[in-house]
């Protein structure tokens, strides 16, 4: 067989003494060792670390959700249809405080006794007594007044005296 003539490999002499040193090196040496249990430990502990702050973002969301709609930024809440200038919106408004640094304002102007009720639990407040008034240009039976309004501020636990429009 002659230099110049293909080998019957069909690598030529240099690939050959290669693949030679590759397989005598990869017989040597001893095979990496692997800590599967380690990696599992952390596979598990990071999955668990990404539920748990997908959890806490929902969490968030959703209080920031009941805030939302504890403060009638809410486009289900009942407003007058026609309000005039003898509704005054601050009699109606109470500012409740000790959920954040600023007391949040809870509009409930317009809103029939039911959706005030509502207010209220989710505030964690007491309803006081229920009056009726008689008032220009309000909705039968919707809230016009509450007692202590903005800018008092009222917290958890204290009572809140309503009167309602008499129509």
């Amino acid at each position: 067989m002659s230099a110049y003539e293909p080998r019957p490999s069909g690598c030529t002499p240099f690939e050959e003494e290669l693949i030679d040193a590759m397989k005598n090196f990869a017989h040597s040496t001893n095979a990496p060792a692997f800590d599967t249990a380690g990696m599992v430990h952390r596979t598990r502990r990071r999955r668990t670390a990404l539920i748990a702050g997908c959890a806490a973002a929902l969490i968030v969301v959703g209080g920031g959700t009941a805030l939302a709609a504890m403060t009638g930024a809410s486009e289900t809440s009942a407003k007058p249809a026609a309000a005039t200038t003898t509704v005054d919106h601050n009699k109606a408004t109470f500012l409740l405080g000790g959920l954040t640094k600023e007391p949040i304002a809870v509009d409930l102007t317009g809103m029939d006794l039911a959706t005030a009720k509502g207010q209220f639990l989710k505030a964690q407040l007491k309803l006081g007594t229920i009056v009726k008034v008689t008032s220009h240009g309000c909705k039968p039976t919707s809230v016009v007044e509450v007692t202590p309004h903005s800018p008092k501020i009222v917290s958890e636990g204290d009572t809140v005296n309503v009167k309602l429009c008499a129509g």
